[in-house]
């Protein structure tokens, strides 16, 4: 395993989390649904297990929307990091590495949220699972097709 594929899988889990992103932040403007509050309380519980203070008022609400964004792109990258030791620097057929990202992703965030006592996936109402599972796959693709965009084509020098 090379540095630079380590890189390019920061890279692509990058480009996941944006589009993972934007197709939540579409459907927040599409159905008028409210944001999640599920970063904030993240990092709330977090900072609570690691003894950090984040303030009060203001000052910590914004703290817990910075800290939550970071939490999630952190999460995402890590994801295409572990995809990247995975592939061992090589292309990967795009609807199984769409899976593996898209599908290892949710399991980490919705883990977390589980673990940490925030949600619990198994009370989920179909309308939930499927505004969690659509971002994900929208993060699986991208991911995915970046990584093999990153890669040279089979039978060149690496």
């Amino acid at each position: 395993m090379r540095g630079v594929d380590l890189a390019d899988g920061a890279i692509a889990g990058a480009v996941g989390s944006t589009a993972l992103n934007v197709v939540g932040y579409l459907d927040i403007a599409l159905r008028a649904r409210p944001a999640s509050s599920t970063p904030e309380q993240t990092v709330d519980r977090l900072a609570g297990i690691a003894h950090l203070d984040l303030g009060s008022g203001p000052r910590a609400a914004n703290r817990r929307s910075g800290l939550g964004a970071l939490v999630g792109y952190g999460l995402g990258i890590a994801a295409g990091v572990a995809f990247a030791a995975y592939a061992g620097g090589r292309r990967q057929p795009l609807p199984m590495a769409t899976g593996v990202l898209g599908a290892g992703v949710m399991a980490m965030t919705d883990g977390s949220i589980t673990v940490l006592g925030i949600s619990d996936p198994r009370t989920w109402r179909r309308s939930d699972w499927i505004s969690d599972i659509i971002p994900h796959l929208a993060y699986g693709l991208t991911a995915a097709a970046t990584w093999n965009r990153l890669r040279r084509p089979s039978g060149r020098d690496r």
